[in-house]
């Protein structure tokens, strides 16, 4: 895994965690010590990898951290952000749909502590991720207006 180069937004960091019980721990361990908060995020496992996946707000520093200690391999990538109307059915769909329509591949979401969505894309998805996140945050403020 290659890290992103930091940005001033916030990242996901991906780490393939060890296997054992204190894995997990370890890792939480070892950026508190660094000074990095968790904003979001979990851990998955599929085919007996488990991955985490955490939104920070200094990728550099987290990895910096977890080399250190020895975890990983890792890396910090950009991430686009959003909200959905939580209490309107429908809406996760609705969502998926337009970014479906621009040919968007979302590999990982999650909320944050804010309960904002949290979307990790191909690199090359970028632009048009963030192109139908303005568009969606636009006519949601809209609706919310006087």
């Amino acid at each position: 895994m290659t890290p992103t180069p930091s940005t001033t937004r916030p990242q996901d960091l991906e780490v393939v965690l060890a296997a054992g019980a204190g894995a997990l721990a370890g890792l939480g361990e070892s950026l508190g010590h660094a000074g990095v908060s968790l904003e979001g995020g979990g851990v998955t496992t599929h085919d007996g990898t488990r991955v985490a996946h955490f939104l920070v707000d200094d990728g550099p520093r987290a990895l910096a951290a977890l080399a250190a200690a020895g975890i990983g391999p890792a890396v910090a990538r950009d991430v686009v952000m959003t909200r959905l109307d939580q209490d309107v059915p429908g809406q996760m769909g609705a969502f998926a749909r337009r970014l479906a329509d621009a040919d968007v591949a979302v590999q990982v979401l999650y909320s944050d502590h804010a309960g904002s969505l949290v979307l990790l894309v191909p690199d090359e998805d970028l632009p048009a991720c963030r192109a139908v996140v303005r568009e969606w945050d636009r006519e949601r403020d809209a609706r919310r207006a006087p």
